[in-house]
C-alpha cells in the first residue's frame, strides 16, 4: 500500500477529508438537501396534525349546531302542531249548535238531550288517566293516533244516526237512541286524547323554562277557539235553506261528517309531528334532584338498579380475538343501557304518581275544579235551550246558538291567553323543580333566611279565584232574571261564563305544572281532569230536571201542545244558575285552604 493510501485511509478514519468539503457552487454538491428536507417534513406533520384537530373540533362544533338546530326544529314543529291539535279538538263545545234540533228533529226529550252531551263529557274525562299515561310512556303521537279513530267513528256513526230520523222510542223508525249515545262517548274521548297529547307535548317541550304559563296558554286557547270557527263553518257554509231560501239551522248530517272527516286527519298527522325533545335529560335531572332533596333514603333508586341489573358493567372478555365478539358485547351494553333507562323513567314516572296522589292539597285543588268546572260545562251544552226559555214560544228568535258558542269561545281564549301571560310575568318565579325538596335538601335549608328585595307579584291563585267570581257573576245575572224577555242581555251571561269557564281551565293545568313539575304532567293533569265528568254530570241532570219541571209549570204550561218539550220562563233555569255560583264559592274557599291551609302551598315554600 503506497504511502498516500495508508494516509488517506488513516485521515477518513480518524478526520475528514478535503473531498467531503464541496463548496457552495461544486458540481458534487447534491442537489437536495436532506437535513432540509427531514425538517420541512416534520413542520409539515405537525401541521397536519394540527389541521387535522382543528378540523375535528369544527366538524364537532359543526354538528353539534346542527343536532341542537335541529331539536328547536322539532320543538317548535311539535308546538305548531300541538296548537292546530287544539284548534280542533274542542268540536264538542259546538254542542249547543245543534242540540235543540234533538230535541225538534229527533223528537228527543230534555233529559235524553243532555245523556248525550253528558256521554260525550264521561268518555272526555274519564279516561284522561290513561290517556295521560300513554302520553308519558309512549309519548304523545299514540293519543293523537287514536283521537283520530275516535273522532271518525264517533261523528260518522252519529251522522247516520241522524239521519235515519226520530228513534222507535220516540215514535219513528231511525236507529236506537243508545246509538248517538255511543257515538258521542267516541266524540268525548276523541276529545280527550287530542287535547291531551298537545298540552302534554307543550308542557314537557317548554315546561322548564319561564314562559311555562304561555306555553300551555296558547294550546289550551286554541281549545277553547275550536268551537267558535267550526259553529261558524256550521252556521255559514254548512246549513239548510229555508223554504223561503234563506238561511236556517244547520244541515247536522253535512256538519258531522265534516267534522269526522277533518279530526280524523288532524289526529293522524300528529301521530309523526308531536314529540317530545330532551325527554331522557328530564328524567335524568328529576332523579337527580330527587336523589339530592334526602327524599330517596340510602341512594334507593341507583342501589336496586345496581344489583338487578348492573348497571355501568360490561361483560368480561378479550375484544381482541373478534370484531364479531366486539360488536356483540357492545350492542349488549347498548341494550342494557337502554332498558336500564326505560326502567329509570318508569321508576320515576310512578314515584311521582304516588307524590301525587298522596298530596292532599291536590285533592281540594281537585275538589275546587269540580265545583267550578261542572256549572261551566252545564251552561255551554245547553246554551241552545237556555236561549229558548228567554223569549214566548213560536216567536223569532233575536239571536241564535252559534252566536252566544261564538261568544263564549271568544271570551274564553282572550282569558286563556291574558291568564297565562299575566301568569308568566306577574307570577313568582319557581325555583327549578321545587317540588322535589324535602327537609333535608339544601335548597330547604335557605328557606329560613330573610327573603331578598323582590319585585312585585301576583300569585296564579289570585287570578284563580278572580275568574271564578267573575264566572258566578254571569250565573248571578241568569238567575236574577234580568235577562228574561231581553235576549240581547244574554251576551254579557255569555262573555262572564266564557271568560271565567276559560282563565279556571288555563290556570288549573299551570299550578299543576307548577306545584308537581312536568315530569309527571300528563298523568297528573289527567286524573284533575277527571273530576269535571262528574261535575257535568251532576249539573246536567240539575238543570234537566229544573227545566223538565218548569214544563209542566207556570208560563211553560199555557196553550201547551201535549208533544211540546220546550220550556219557556225564569223558573226554567234559575233555581240552578243560583246553586251554581253558590258553588263556586265554595271552590274558591277549597283553593284558598290549598294555597294558604296548614300543610297549603305557601307554608310549604312552594312559588305558586
Amino acid at each position: 500500500m503506497s504511502p498516500s493510501s495508508s494516509k488517506r485511509t488513516s485521515t477518513a478514519s480518524n478526520g475528514i477529508d478535503k473531498l467531503d468539503y464541496r463548496p457552495p457552487h461544486s458540481p458534487r454538491r447534491p442537489l437536495l438537501q436532506p437535513d432540509a428536507e427531514s425538517d420541512s417534513n416534520r413542520h409539515s406533520q405537525s401541521t397536519s396534525y394540527a389541521g387535522s384537530f382543528f378540523e375535528q373540533v369544527a366538524e364537532g362544533i359543526m354538528e353539534r349546531d346542527r343536532d341542537r338546530l335541529q331539536r328547536q326544529v322539532v320543538r317548535w314543529l311539535s308546538f305548531v302542531w300541538a296548537i292546530v291539535n287544539c284548534l280542533c279538538a274542542g268540536s264538542i263545545t259546538a254542542y249547543s249548535l245543534y242540540g235543540h234540533l234533538f230535541q225538534s228533529r229527533l223528537h228527543y226529550t230534555q233529559f235524553q238531550v243532555n245523556i248525550v252531551s253528558i256521554s260525550a263529557e264521561l268518555g272526555m274525562y274519564l279516561p284522561v288517566p290513561a290517556f295521560g299515561y300513554l302520553c308519558d310512556r309512549l309519548g304523545p303521537g299514540v293519543p293523537s293516533f287514536l283521537s283520530g279513530i275516535l273522532f271518525g267513528l264517533g261523528y260518522l256513526l252519529a251522522a247516520f244516526a241522524y239521519h235515519s230520523g226520530p228513534p222507535p222510542s220516540a215514535g219513528g223508525h231511525g236507529w236506537p237512541f243508545a246509538v248517538m249515545v255511543l257515538a258521542f262517548v267516541g266524540v268525548g274521548m276523541g276529545t280527550s286524547c287530542m287535547y291531551l297529547s298537545a298540552v302534554t307535548t307543550c308542557a314537557k317541550n317548554f315546561g322548564r323554562g319561564n314562559a311555562k304559563g304561555i306555553a300551555l296558554a296558547v294550546p289550551i286557547a286554541a281549545f277553547g277557539l275550536s268551537g267558535m270557527w267550526q259553529s261558524q263553518v256550521g252556521s255559514r257554509l254548512l246549513y239548510e235553506q229555508n223554504t223561503d231560501g234563506s238561511r236556517g239551522d244547520v244541515d247536522v248530517f253535512r256538519f258531522f261528517l265534516f267534522l269526522g272527516i277533518t279530526l280524523l286527519v288532524v289526529g293522524f298527522v300528529g301521530t309523526v309531528t308531536l314529540r317530545i325533545v330532551d325527554e331522557e335529560e328530564l328524567i335524568d335531572d328529576a332523579v337527580e334532584e330527587l336523589e339530592r332533596s334526602g327524599l330517596l333514603a340510602q341512594d334507593e333508586f341507583f342501589t336496586r338498579a345496581a344489583s338487578i341489573h348492573g348497571y355501568g358493567t360490561m361483560e368480561t372478555r378479550d375484544l381482541s380475538d373478534s370484531t364479531f365478539d366486539f360488536l356483540q358485547s357492545e350492542a349488549e351494553r347498548l341494550k342494557s343501557h337502554a332498558e336500564e333507562e326505560a326502567r329509570k323513567k318508569t321508576w320515576l314516572l310512578n314515584e311521582e304518581t304516588r307524590r301525587y296522589l298522596t298530596d292532599s292539597t291536590m285533592w281540594w285543588l281537585a275538589a275546587g275544579f269540580f265545583l267550578v268546572t261542572g256549572p261551566g260545562e252545564a251552561f255551554i251544552n245547553n246554551l241552545g235551550t237556555i236561549i229558548g226559555t228567554l223569549s214566548p214560544p213560536h216567536t223569532s228568535a233575536t239571536t241564535s246558538p252559534a252566536t252566544h258558542v261564538s261568544i263564549v269561545a271568544i271570551t274564553s281564549t282572550v282569558a286563556r291567553l291574558v291568564t297565562g301571560t299575566l301568569s308568566d310575568i306577574l307570577a313568582p318565579i319557581a325555583p327549578a323543580y321545587q317540588h322535589h325538596r324535602g327537609p333535608e335538601s339544601v335548597e330547604n335549608s335557605f328557606a329560613s333566611l330573610p327573603p331578598r328585595p323582590r319585585r312585585f307579584t301576583v300569585s296564579r291563585i289570585t287570578f284563580l279565584l278572580t275568574f271564578a267570581f267573575i264566572l258566578s257573576l254571569g250565573q248571578l245575572l241568569l238567575a236574577s232574571g234580568v235577562v228574561q224577555n231581553h235576549p240581547a242581555r244574554f251576551a254579557a251571561v255569555s262573555a262572564l261564563i266564557g271568560a271565567g269557564y276559560g282563565a279556571v281551565f288555563s290556570l288549573t293545568p299551570i299550578v299543576v305544572s307548577v306545584v308537581w313539575g312536568v315530569e309527571n304532567f300528563g298523568t297528573n293533569w289527567g286524573i284533575l281532569a277527571m273530576t269535571p265528568a262528574a261535575g257535568a254530570t251532576l249539573w246536567g241532570a240539575i238543570y234537566a230536571a229544573v227545566y223538565q219541571r218548569g214544563t209542566e209549570s207556570g208560563e211553560s204550561s199555557m196553550g201547551k201542545r201535549p208533544d211540546d218539550v220546550l220550556c219557556y220562563g225564569k223558573q226554567c233555569y234559575a233555581p240552578t244558575f243560583w246553586a251554581m255560583a253558590v258553588c263556586v264559592w265554595v271552590a274558591c274557599g277549597l283553593w284558598i285552604y290549598a294555597w294558604r291551609g296548614p300543610v297549603g302551598w305557601k307554608r310549604r315554600g312552594i312559588a305558586v
